[in-house]
């Protein structure tokens, strides 16, 4: 992994790392033979979601800074996708497990596929669809993801009820499936918070759902999806301030600001850490990551201060992965950690390192008033979209979502056949579909 030196580790071989895992976990929905002899049932998923559609259309979704914002036409620095971002995700989340005794290619799948699911603008637009589809299930990114896998992404049929063709999307194992669920519940069911907004799964999947948890304990995540998701916070917290100080956005300067300081905190303890973190202690994370060497001080953009920024990334990197493959280790010592068999162990002290850096990007980025301005008109092109593509479908809607829409029983599974086709659009696609249904 980045900031780390993993020359001398021993990755298990192509028979070895089926040891862990079972017939149960390497099972498909729809039993299919392997066209390709020699090849792991992981390999296949992490080829499947790799070849897929949905993570192509990554590219064109906004991770947090706009393509084309900062550097010049020399120096572009072409800020994060939601693809780049899964694509290092999934580099930090394969050797994390890997390190671990996890499968590496089960790994890198489930963080490919973390984000397939969001919606054009990301969180901005997760919130408009989950207004527009209260009534039918709600929205959420993780569970469209699922929806995603499991239904919308074509590669797979088997017959459905009355004898016509249904999706199993990709057709992914169960472990990969389970280890790609963040949050392993449907909505209202958080196993601590029923108010969270947080849900893995809609009700029309949860067929499926219960198939790829049969064996799991309620709640629980599997092992592969807690390494997943700690990948998943460590990348875009790194990340997410790189590409903020190379926009210009973030002046290092401002985190020795007392009031900068102060609102930093405040946005951590509220959104990102741990409830009941009080400022000290985030004011001690902070300080922690500005005493190290490595810590950058300026940014102008010239090749030596790209170079530290890039080898600061690193050691963030490093620094995150080590601390958990560390503690995880003292607890459940040397053995391949697989599934339901340990537990990830992130110390409280790099944890609450990822929140400062979070609420870093989000005051100094996300909270700018030009972008401020740019969300709310991300809102109105998605609410607006939803109604039109309602009012206008079937036939506004794409031939896959409009077959499904003539397919469904009831308003409620035609409603979620629009959230479905919006979900699947990029930034750029949603916008100019929006121009031509609104516009002339």
């Amino acid at each position: 992994m980045e900031g780390d030196d993993r020359s001398a580790l021993a990755y298990p071989g192509p028979y070895e790392r089926w040891g862990p895992y079972g017939d149960t976990d390497m099972a498909r929905y729809v039993p299919e033979p392997d066209k390709r002899p020699g090849r792991t049932a992981f390999q296949r998923d992490r080829a499947r979601v790799l070849h897929s559609a949905a993570l192509r259309r990554l590219a064109g979704k906004t991770q947090v800074v706009d393509p084309g914002v900062g550097g010049t036409a020399v120096t572009d620095t072409s800020p994060r996708t939601r693809l780049t971002h899964s694509l290092e995700c999934a580099q930090v989340g394969r050797e994390l497990g890997a390190a671990l005794g996890c499968d590496p290619d089960l790994v890198e799948t489930a963080c490919l596929a973390h984000d397939l699911g969001h919606p054009p603008f990301g969180h901005n637009g997760e919130v408009v669809l989950a207004e527009f589809a209260a009534d039918c299930g709600g929205f959420e990114g993780n569970a469209q993801s699922l929806r995603l896998l499991t239904r919308i992404e074509p590669k797979r049929f088997t017959d459905g009820p009355d004898g016509t063709p249904a999706s199993v999307g990709l057709n992914l194992t169960r472990a990969a499936l389970d280890a790609a669920t963040k949050y392993p519940w449907p909505r209202g069911a958080h196993p601590t918070a029923p108010a969270s907004p947080k849900f893995g799964v809609y009700e029309d999947d949860l067929p499926v759902f219960r198939w790829l948890r049969e064996g799991a304990p309620d709640g629980r995540q599997c092992f592969e999806a807690q390494v997943m998701d700690w990948s998943d916070d460590v990348a875009y917290s790194v990340h997410d301030v790189e590409d903020g100080l190379q926009a210009g956005h973030i002046d290092p300067r401002a985190l020795l600001s007392a009031d900068e300081r102060a609102e930093v905190f405040r946005c951590a303890a509220a959104r990102y850490a741990p409830p009941g973190t009080g400022a000290a202690e985030l004011a001690e994370a902070l300080d922690r990551l500005l005493a190290q060497p490595w810590w950058p001080r300026r940014y102008d953009g010239s090749a030596l201060d790209q170079a530290r920024l890039k080898d600061a990334g690193s050691q963030l990197i490093g620094r995150f992965c080590l601390a958990a493959e560390g503690a995880t280790r003292a607890r459940h010592g040397s053995a391949r950690l697989t599934r339901y068999a340990a537990e990830l162990v992130v110390p409280v002290e790099q944890r609450l390192e990822c929140a400062v850096l979070k609420a870093v990007a989000d005051c100094f980025v996300m909270q700018r008033a030009a972008h401020a301005r740019r969300r709310a008109e991300q809102r109105v092109v998605i609410g607006e979209l939803a109604s039109e593509l309602s009012a206008r479908a079937p036939e506004g809607l794409d031939p896959q979502f409009r077959a499904l829409f003539l397919a469904a029983p009831d308003d409620r599974s035609r409603r979620r056949v629009v959230v479905d086709q919006i979900a699947s659009l990029t930034d750029a696609a949603a916008t100019a579909l929006h121009r031509r249904m609104t516009v002339g």
